[in-house]
């Protein structure tokens, strides 16, 4: 089973924007999508028409051959047809609300866990236990840290839901599988050519020990780079092997290049330290086939998975990461590479970053950064594992082929593909099967058809008139008026906006040809639906086209 895809370019395209976690799992994931289509046709799911040609063009543009289609974001009955909805975040609740208009049975909605410490990403979280989500619907969680995080505020909410007094669904109502992230492998694995020739480029020689981070250039929202810098000077000052450092990644603004840049200068002065642009590919891979050690001692809050120490498992690199997040998923201890102690203060004495966060005193890269200050590593354990990594090129290997074995069998999207599908047909299972009991049913045809932030606006404000059109308001052609008249006052500015086609407009004067007629017959001759036929006589009144009433 495949999922309509929910189509932002900011969630899937790399061109001419800052290469961040979540966009780069976007690409993958399309890409992967495309790759495993297996000959049906894609479609993606969104409002403008801009963004399905979007959709259309990066379909054929990693597949001349695939077929794709946008469906526009009114149109639910085609959206009903695919069976599924996927969208790269964690914000189910405001398409959850929107099915309503089709029912809450009419197709799943599934989900991805990318940051969710954000007030953006952790309110949708909350709003879930409002939202009219289902059983049938899911939240990929893309790590165990990132369901138990998940997890807590659902329960927060279902809480202060019980306290307010209010009916809510169980938090384990949706369903919340832990699938990770993928890389596409191959485009990683590199051969001992790829490797001297990235080597070559970056002036390293044969006795440097190259040590890789890779990601985004933030001190705030990926890893600050103190303690390995610091770490990194001791394994140099032990001496044996010349060590160098690569980062390769973007910096987030130019006083955070100039940080790190000055960084290594008061840091690490005894390594050398290169700087590679992560928005250029060739150079990011160029990055993993020059190194010996992939280095990443993530501490932010911000990220749930970290896709980087898979993508250097792919690559054949030990990984040396900080145990945190995802990263207690992917590195095998001792096996793939090594995981550092980390610590952070107790739960319950964050309550002052949060105030400061949620009364707006701190925006949100300060709340990441006051967070990630207080997670240190172990630097005695961080650097007695660098040191020996360093020192031993046959541990270095065993260790980079267990790893890419591992990216191989586990991590590759081929194979997280398939359990995106089999979650997709699983999901479809458990609401068909809830559409099979009367007593179910019976309950999801009671669903309201919107929810009241959205309702029709001729309901909502229907006392401001003093009369309604309806079926029988009876409509007749104002004098002299012509489809002409029409035509060029629907090309006015003022009325241009929600021009109808003009063969649609036709059939209505051609239906009042004759004389006055009530709407549900104008409806019937001209072949329009009758509210739609409503809105359209309405509007030709509001032009002096036609008048209402006897």
């Amino acid at each position: 089973m495949h999922a309509a895809i929910y189509f932002q370019s900011d969630g899937y395209l790399l061109d001419g924007v800052q290469i961040v976690g979540r966009r780069m799992a976007g690409a993958a994931f399309l890409r992967a999508a495309v790759e495993g289509r297996e000959g049906a046709a894609l479609h993606g799911f969104a409002p403008l028409e801009k963004s399905g040609d979007n959709f259309i063009a990066a379909v054929r543009a990693i597949d001349p051959a695939a077929q794709a289609a946008w469906i526009p974001g009114h149109r639910l009955d085609l959206l009903a047809k695919e069976r599924i909805l996927y969208r790269p975040d964690n914000l189910l609740g405001p398409h959850a609300r929107l099915r309503l208009r089709a029912g809450p049975a009419a197709f799943s909605i599934c989900g991805v866990t990318h940051t969710i410490s954000t007030d953006t990403a952790r309110s949708g979280l909350a709003d879930m236990l409002a939202a009219p989500v289902m059983g049938w619907d899911a939240l990929i969680c893309t790590s165990d840290a990132a369901r138990s995080v998940v997890t807590g505020i659902l329960e927060a909410e279902a809480d202060y839901q019980r306290w307010m007094g209010r009916e809510t669904f169980r938090p384990d109502a949706l369903q919340l599988p832990v699938i990770p992230l993928g890389v596409h492998s191959a485009d990683l694995a590199g051969s001992a050519a790829d490797r001297a020739a990235a080597r070559t480029s970056f002036d390293i020689g044969e006795d440097e020990v190259v040590f890789l981070f890779a990601g985004r250039l933030s001190f705030s929202a990926k890893a600050h780079p103190y303690q390995m810098l610091r770490a990194l000077q001791a394994v140099a000052e032990r001496g044996g092997r010349r060590i160098t450092l690569l980062q390769a990644g973007q910096f987030s603004n130019p006083a955070g290049e100039a940080y790190y840049r000055q960084a290594v200068r008061d840091y690490c002065p005894d390594v050398r330290c290169l700087f590679v642009d992560g928005a250029l590919p060739a150079s990011y891979r160029a990055g993993f086939a020059a190194a010996d050690v992939f280095l990443s001692l993530a501490d932010s809050i911000q990220e749930t998975f970290g896709l980087t120490p898979v993508e250097a498992m792919a690559a054949g690199l030990p990984a040396v990461v900080s145990d945190w997040n995802g990263y207690k998923d992917t590195v095998r201890d001792g096996v793939d590479g090594f995981r550092i102690r980390s610590w952070a203060p107790e739960p319950g004495s964050g309550n002052l970053m949060a105030v400061a966060y949620e009364a707006g005193l701190t925006g949100t890269e300060q709340y990441q950064s006051r967070a990630s200050t207080t997670v240190s590593i172990d630097m005695a354990q961080l650097v007695d594992r660098l040191a020996a990594l360093a020192g031993d090129p046959d541990l270095r290997r065993r260790m980079g082929a267990a790893g890419e074995a591992r990216a191989r069998g586990d991590y590759d999207w081929a194979v997280i593909y398939r359990r995106y599908r089999n979650l997709w047909a699983e999901l479809d299972a458990i609401r068909e099967h809830a559409l099979a009991d009367p007593a179910t049913r019976a309950w999801l045809d009671r669903a309201p058809r919107a929810q009241a932030a959205h309702l029709d606006p001729h309901s909502s404000f229907a006392v401001y008139p003093t009369a309604h059109v309806g079926a029988a308001t009876l409509v007749r052609l104002a004098p002299g008026m012509t489809l002409a008249d029409y035509q060029a006052l629907a090309a006015s500015q003022g009325f241009r906006m929600w021009k109808a086609p003009p063969e649609a407009i036709g059939r209505i004067f051609s239906a009042l040809a004759a004389g006055p007629r009530p709407i549900r017959d104008i409806a019937a001759r001209a072949g329009i639906a009758p509210v739609m036929t409503i809105e359209l006589a309405s509007r030709l009144a509001k032009m002096n086209l036609v008048i209402l009433g006897d």
